[in-house]
């Protein structure tokens, strides 16, 4: 064997030496998998459940406040409407100087009340007839019921039961307004209605 030839199996075994043992090194170990915390899962689970209560509270606590804020909008609907018909019922009407004669104005409030009426059987009226100062207090009494009258006349001739309406006289005893003028005297001059029965829960006309 030549010496040329000794070197090159030389170098041959020194580098198949330096990859054997390289191959033999070991590999860096597969780190362990970390462990699962328990704990920390309860911990999560617990948030979780708190944050789905929260929010379930929020909900019904949401819904609660609509309902209970649809409820007051309707009572107050219900109320501004049990008033309306209230004031219906009860509106004065007015007459000229010394007469008993139903205006266009006081018919036309006299025709509101009607279907009022019809929708509350139970309700009853007094109807109180007024005068102004001017004239004896025999010629106003005896005039503020012919005014009363008037009313309920009209009234009972579109349907409503005389039983249902009594009728008084005041005359000149009781001014809506103080006063010896025509702005006074014209406030004066009236019917007022009250409602004598059936007036705790009034329906309002279909």
């Amino acid at each position: 064997m030549t010496r040329r030839a000794r070197i090159v199996l030389a170098l041959a075994a020194a580098i198949f030496a330096v990859t054997a043992s390289a191959c033999k090194k070991k590999q860096p170990p597969v780190p362990p998998a970390p462990e699962i915390n328990q704990d920390s899962l309860a911990a999560a689970e617990r948030v979780r459940a708190d944050s789905v209560t929260r929010a379930d509270a929020a909900r019904r606590d949401s819904l609660a406040r609509a309902q209970a804020a649809a409820s007051a909008e309707s009572a107050a609907r219900d109320a501004a409407r049990l008033e309306e018909v209230r004031s219906t019922l009860t509106a004065p009407v007015y007459f000229d100087y010394d007469s008993d004669g139903l205006s266009d104005e006081t018919r036309v409030a006299l025709d509101a009340k009607i279907p009022v009426l019809n929708a509350n059987p139970s309700v009853r009226l007094r109807i109180a007839g007024h005068a102004d100062e001017r004239g004896s207090d025999e010629h106003n009494l005896a005039l503020g019921q012919r005014r009363a009258a008037a009313a309920k006349r009209y009234l009972s001739q579109r349907g409503i039961a005389d039983s249902r309406i009594e009728i008084i006289s005041f005359g000149e005893e009781r001014p809506a307004m103080e006063g010896s003028d025509e702005s006074a005297w014209s406030q004066n001059r009236r019917d007022e209605f009250e409602i004598t029965a059936g007036g705790d829960r009034l329906n309002p006309p279909s």
